[in-house]
């Protein structure tokens, strides 16, 4: 990789504001979590729970794009809180489905009437108009859209 190719500066300058958004928000939501009381998995999970009730572990896995394991533990924590709770699926004894607790839909509500970093968000975009804020979604969709395609074994 040659850093002095103006394509690869380029590369690197737009990685890091990437980056610093990410940032930015992930601590919004950090600190959301945390007033909660919950982890931001935690919270990602409660919030999923809250939007569709009754999902196997496998299913909240596959939302929230994360390893069973992970989810589990997580799970476990919000169980154990009273905040969640498994239930056996009708029609398949092998399979639990999970839910909030009546505490945990208050503890999503909660979080949700904080929503720091989508306040963040709203205000930040409030110096964009609306042609901007699309071309901008248009732009990171199409981002999106080759970093998907690219290829990592083409390149050893």
């Amino acid at each position: 990789m040659d850093y002095s190719d103006p394509n690869v500066k380029q590369a690197i300058e737009v990685l890091q504001s990437f980056m610093s958004v990410t940032r930015a928000v992930s601590e919004f939501t950090r600190l959301n979590a945390e007033s909660v009381g919950l982890t931001m998995l935690g919270m990602s999970i409660v919030n999923t729970l809250l939007g569709s009730p009754g999902l196997s572990l496998k299913e909240l896995t596959e939302k929230l794009q994360a390893s069973k394991s992970t989810i589990s533990v997580s799970v476990e924590g919000l169980v154990q809180g009273g905040i969640a709770e498994r239930s056996q699926a009708a029609g398949n004894r092998r399979e639990i489905n999970l839910s909030l607790t009546d505490e945990g839909k208050e503890l999503a509500r909660r979080s949700i009437r904080q929503a720091y970093s989508y306040r963040a968000m709203t205000a930040a975009l409030q110096s964009l108009d609306e042609e901007q804020i699309h071309q901008l979604l248009g732009m990171h969709a199409r981002i999106a859209e080759a970093l998907q395609r690219f290829n990592i074994a083409e390149m050893a």
